[in-house]
């Protein structure tokens, strides 16, 4: 009985995951196809990124909140409908603010889907095999990293952007019967939904990351730019004041008097704002500069795709035997250093030999991140938080993201734009540098991370003290 539920349970969780995933990324070989088809403006191109990832991150923790409440399956298998039928009107959007809206629909769905998978598969495995569990989950993360950009490529190619998005919709109907009737009901402690603290960590982001993308067009002075970034400032001032406050915050701050979940928290904001926000141009960069097919393109990404597919399982492993400090300050600092490689190669003329070496690096130091990041966070609070510690770090992820994609593109449209292929590839170059500086900062809060025996020592008390006791051993740590 347990042996099957191991089973169902990880074969669901990998498929419903690997969807989400291959989503994210599966969109970015089509940017320049979509560009062309509907005439998005790079600006339009962002928030068709951005929008999935805004809602996506905003909704992670209340999806958590709303799994621990009303059951993580329950949750789960709503999330994982919505992102199908979003699936089918991203598909058949007729217009660039249609695809938009779709696309945020299926970031809702994608964020109940995300940190559940996480937990309920954390929940079928024993502690001790917690690191194989992590390394399946995010081996599956890897697969649909690895094939985003290629099955992306060869869609648009074969048949045309649209049915980037009907791939979902067989795989989503076969998912949700077998969520509903072979994964096993949980729940965390009953909490109070915190809606005021969901509306003014949404309303803070959004703000934020408008100001972000109108400052490509108005500039950083604007009164418009000024007015949405000191907003998002001032309200997410005011989300923190009010999550120190209530009785049942959405996001407890008390979380973050552990160094393991702050430090991992930075790890994960510096990590996706360089990594996405490169992603965004390079997965661009082929065929825009490069004048390659989009299946071409999509193909000549998967050294650095696939190599996070088959690093991931070992790091998860491997974050048992040797903890996850040396595996994520090591997975940062390849990956800015092949950042910086690919910023003083990257032209149109540049033979892709010369990039293949920096794309190894960078997907083997993803994949040296994932796992042992997620083994960190579960490890430093107590096993009825894990919903909500897991959609904590899932947010900061996404919210370093947006910002990437968001900071990197307005970089690119102050010192490039689509006139030229060299005014393509210089746009890259300089934001390639700022990617690159901020995953070596990345590097220095990976550094901060505790040894394994205080990570044991935390992983102990969030499985048997209660919370006063736990605050000692994460002041030690």
């Amino acid at each position: 009985m347990l042996r099957s539920r191991r089973f169902w349970t990880s074969i669901v969780t990998s498929f419903a995951l690997f969807m989400v995933t291959l989503d994210n990324l599966v969109v970015t070989t089509a940017l320049p196809s979509i560009r062309v088809d509907l005439g998005a403006s790079i600006s339009s191109l962002e928030w068709t990124v951005n929008a999935y990832t805004l809602a996506f991150a905003v909704l992670l923790l209340p999806a958590s909140a709303l799994g621990d409440r009303l059951g993580r399956r329950r949750v789960f298998s709503a999330g994982l409908a919505l992102f199908t039928l979003a699936s089918a009107a991203a598909a058949l959007s007729p217009s660039t603010s249609a695809l938009i809206v779709a696309r945020a629909v299926q970031g809702a769905g994608a964020a109940a889907v995300m940190p559940l998978s996480l937990t309920l598969l954390s929940e079928a495995f024993p502690a001790g095999r917690r690191g194989l569990a992590l390394g399946i989950w995010s081996g599956v993360s890897g697969l649909g990293v690895a094939l985003g950009p290629l099955a992306g490529g060869a869609v648009v190619q074969g048949i045309s952007w649209h049915w980037i998005f009907w791939l979902n919709v067989p795989v989503g109907i076969v998912l949700v019967p077998l969520a509903a009737t072979r994964l096993t009901e949980s729940r965390g402690a009953g909490r109070r939904f915190d809606a005021t603290g969901v509306a003014l960590a949404a309303a803070g982001l959004l703000g934020l990351t408008f100001g972000i993308v109108k400052a490509q067009d108005l500039g950083w002075t604007s009164a418009t730019v000024l007015v949405a970034l000191l907003g998002g400032i001032a309200l997410l001032a005011a989300f923190v004041a009010w999550e120190r406050h209530t009785p049942e915050p959405i996001l407890p701050l008390r979380f973050f008097r552990s160094r393991a979940f702050s430090a991992t928290s930075g790890v994960s904001i510096a990590m996706y704002f360089g990594v996405f926000g490169a992603i965004f141009l390079l997965a661009q960069f082929f065929q825009t500069a490069q004048h390659y097919t989009p299946l071409e393109a999509g193909l000549r990404t998967l050294p650095w795709t696939g190599t996070t597919m088959l690093v991931a399982p070992i790091a998860g492993i491997l974050s048992d035997r040797i903890g996850s400090r040396p595996l994520m300050a090591l997975g940062l600092a390849l990956q800015s250093g092949a950042l910086a490689w690919l910023a003083l190669v990257s032209e149109p003329t540049t033979p892709y030999g010369q990039l293949l070496v920096p794309f190894v690096m960078a997907g083997a130091g993803m994949a040296l991140v994932f796992a042992p990041s997620a083994n960190v966070v579960l490890s430093s609070v107590r096993a009825d938080e894990a919903g909500q510690a897991s959609g904590a770090t899932s947010t900061m992820r996404e919210v370093g993201g947006v910002l990437g994609v968001s900071v990197l593109a307005t970089v690119f449209s102050g010192a490039g734009s689509y006139a030229s292929p060299q005014a393509f590839a210089d746009g890259v170059t300089h934001a390639l540098w700022v990617g690159a500086a901020v995953l070596a900062a990345g590097v220095v809060c990976a550094l901060l991370v505790p040894g394994r025996a205080r990570q044991a020592e935390l992983a102990e008390a969030s499985r048997t003290a209660d919370e006063p006791s736990l605050g000692k051993v994460e002041a030690l740590a």
